[in-house]
């Protein structure tokens, strides 16, 4: 199981259930807000820039901070890009006519439709993420005046990693959301 026993996998899932127990009544709520409400990424992103920089006070270096970053910033960029998406009028709900959905026929087009798009979308998200890290990491160390000589070690600074991670995985998490389904439209495989 790597570095996590049994039981930190069922105290997580137990912590998950207590989290939708609490949570499930306001989903509509947070979800409205998330999509329609004009100021809503400036509240997401805040959001989650504090939960980011208020919860970690460590003395080391340690790769729970970024991995804490990496989630919040991927939840920001993904709340960000479907609030665009929904206000540039992309998400539509289906007609209640044509519900309950029917599963489309299995043809070598709809295959060969679903391979082009994890061939455009992994390798779009690919590239975000390769130009988002070359862009941030060099950037937080010069804003922060660490050597960025040595990526690694740089890396290791709070001031660098939860930068560069929160701004990376926000647009991984954008372009998730909002720009990889906007050039399927485009494209017409959507």
């Amino acid at each position: 199981m790597g570095m996590h026993s049994i039981l930190d996998v069922i105290a997580g899932f137990l912590y998950a259930i207590l989290i939708l127990a609490v949570f499930y009544p306001f989903v509509d709520l947070i979800d409205n807000f998330n999509q329609a409400h004009k100021y809503s990424p400036l509240i997401i992103i805040g959001l989650h820039l504090a939960l980011g920089i208020f919860s970690f006070t460590l003395d080391t270096w340690s790769t729970s901070r970024g991995d804490t970053a990496e989630i919040l910033g991927s939840g920001a960029g993904i709340a960000c890009g479907c609030h665009v998406s929904y206000n540039m009028g992309l998400i539509s709900d289906p007609s209640l006519d044509i519900l309950p959905l029917a599963r489309p026929p299995i043809t070598m087009t709809l295959f060969g439709k679903a391979i082009l798009r994890i061939l455009i979308g992994m390798g779009f998200i690919l590239m975000v993420r390769d130009i988002m890290k070359k862009i941030s990491i060099p950037l937080a160390c010069k804003v922060f005046n660490i050597p960025c000589d040595d990526i690694r070690k740089a890396r290791q600074h709070m001031e660098v990693e939860l930068p560069y991670r929160y701004i990376t995985y926000g647009m991984v998490g954008f372009s998730i959301s909002f720009f990889v389904p906007y050039v399927f439209f485009f494209i017409g495989i959507s």
